[in-house]
Parts: structure tokens; C-alpha cells; sequence
């Protein structure tokens, strides 16, 4: 079982031998503004190591914005990144599920969701898997309920859509970590990535604040859980830079392994 950690973009491949991490998650960009990236110089090595690569898309990303203005230049950065990322030999992009706003129908940003992999399909079609992301928070959220996911799944499941499983999101959202794995897959009919974190907020508190495992509100027992019966790679998203994160990957380590 691949583990490790969302690093710094700078020299990710230095971030996991400091982490033991099997693998390495980063941005490519500022994850809040609407830059394209830009060709890097440690391509090779990326794409050569034995380090599994996987980039998370901007946070600002909204392919299911009802506005024009956030979701046309999203659908084009959601490609400009998938195309550097697959330029990395990376894994999969992630990319936040998004949300409609207040007052909007969500079903327009289902609509608008597979409007995005349509266009993906025109522009020569997505060099890499694109995993989409449970989210914590919103009422009008496409990815933080479960049933809101299952409508999701119908508009693009059919594109080969993956999914990436986050577990702070997950409790914070308001569903149960118990048996949260055979639920969306029942949905999604797969799992690619988990996002190991635990959580600052309680349960259904809709807020998107990780924690390192065993500080915050959930059982760690429940993360391990998640991991085992998903048999997908797992990666940490939590604070402490390497000292904190190298401990939550020899935790996950040790109890998956039992």
C-alpha cells in the first residue's frame, strides 16, 4: 500500500525521502488564482522516480459554477493542469467537487460537470485520470453529500471519472467514516486516492480544517479502516511539516499492516 503526503511544490521528491512517503501530492500553482504552469525542471526525475506522483488542482477550480466567469477559465485550467500534470507521470489530478452557490439549483452543476468532460473530450480528451474530491462544506455543494455524489456520478461516471476519498471532508460533511467505503463505491464503483486527515471540526460542521491523526475529531481506527477496505494510495494533507507528517505515515504504516 502506497502512503504519503501532500508536500511542498518545490522539491517534492526531496519532501518524501524527509516523509518515507511512497508518494507525493503538490501544486503546480498558486492553488488560489488562475495561472497556467509552467514546464518544470525536474520533469524527468519526477516521471523516473519510483515516487507516485499525483497533483491537486487549484481550490479556485468550479467546472459547476452557473457563472460563466468562473466556469469557462475553470474548465480551461482544469485541462491546462491536467496536461502538465500527465507531463509529470502523474497518477491522477485532483480537483474539489465544486458548488452552484446560494439559491442555484445544484442539478445545473451536475449538468455543468459533465459539460466540462465534454469539453475535455473536444479539446483531445483528459491525459491522465481526473479524481474528483468529496468536499466538507457548502449547502450547494456537487461532491459533499453522498446523494449529491450519486447525481454527480450519473452526469459523469460514464466519462471514466475517479474519485478521491477524503476523510476529514467525509466527517466534517456530515457521513459516517463507518463503512464509508463500500457506500461510494456503490456509487462511484471505485476509490483511487484517499486523503488520510483527520478532523479540527466535528461531525457535519461542514468545516474544511485537517488535523494530524489522533488530534482531532475522528478515530484514527476508522482512516486505517477506510484505507484497508479501499486497497487504494493514501495521502496525508496534514499540518506539521515533515515531522508531523512522517508520523502520520508511519501510524497509517503500522496499523495497516496488522
Amino acid at each position: 500500500m502506497r502512503i504519503g503526503a501532500h508536500v511542498d511544490p518545490a522539491a517534492p521528491l526531496d519532501e518524501a525521502i524527509a516523509r518515507g512517503a511512497e508518494a507525493v501530492q503538490f501544486f503546480l500553482t498558486d492553488p488560489q488564482g488562475y495561472k497556467s504552469p509552467k514546464p518544470r525542471e525536474d520533469a524527468a526525475a519526477l516521471r523516473e522516480s519510483e515516487v507516485d506522483v499525483y497533483i491537486h488542482a487549484p481550490y479556485i477550480v468550479n467546472v459547476a459554477s452557473p457563472n460563466n466567469r468562473i466556469r469557462i477559465p475553470s474548465r480551461k485550467l482544469l485541462m491546462a493542469h491536467a496536461q502538465a500534470a500527465a507531463e509529470l507521470g502523474a497518477k491522477g489530478l485532483i480537483v474539489h467537487g465544486g458548488h452552484v452557490g446560494k439559491g442555484a439549483d445544484i442539478a445545473a452543476g451536475f449538468e455543468n460537470w459533465r459539460k466540462a468532460f465534454e469539453y475535455a473530450e473536444s479539446d483531445g480528451g483528459l491525459p491522465l485520470p481526473i479524481l474528483i474530491e468529496n468536499t466538507a462544506g457548502g449547502d450547494n455543494a456537487c461532491a459533499r453529500r453522498f446523494d449529491d455524489l450519486a447525481r454527480l456520478w450519473d452526469a459523469v461516471g460514464s466519462f471514466g471519472a475517479g474519485f478521491c476519498l477524503d476523510t476529514c471532508h467525509a466527517f466534517a460533511g456530515g457521513e459516517d467514516l463507518v463503512g464509508v467505503v463500500d457506500r461510494v463505491k456503490a456509487i462511484t464503483g471505485r476509490i483511487d486516492l484517499i486523503h488520510a486527515n483527520d478532523s479540527k471540526g466535528g461531525f457535519d460542521s461542514g468545516q474544511d480544517r485537517h488535523d494530524n491523526l489522533g488530534n482531532g475529531k475522528i478515530d484514527p481506527e476508522l482512516i486505517v479502516a477506510a484505507i484497508r477496505a479501499a486497497g487504494a494510495p493514501a495521502v496525508v494533507e496534514t499540518p506539521g511539516g515533515a515531522e508531523g507528517q512522517t508520523a502520520d505515515i508511519t501510524l497509517l504504516r503500522e496499523r495497516t499492516a496488522r
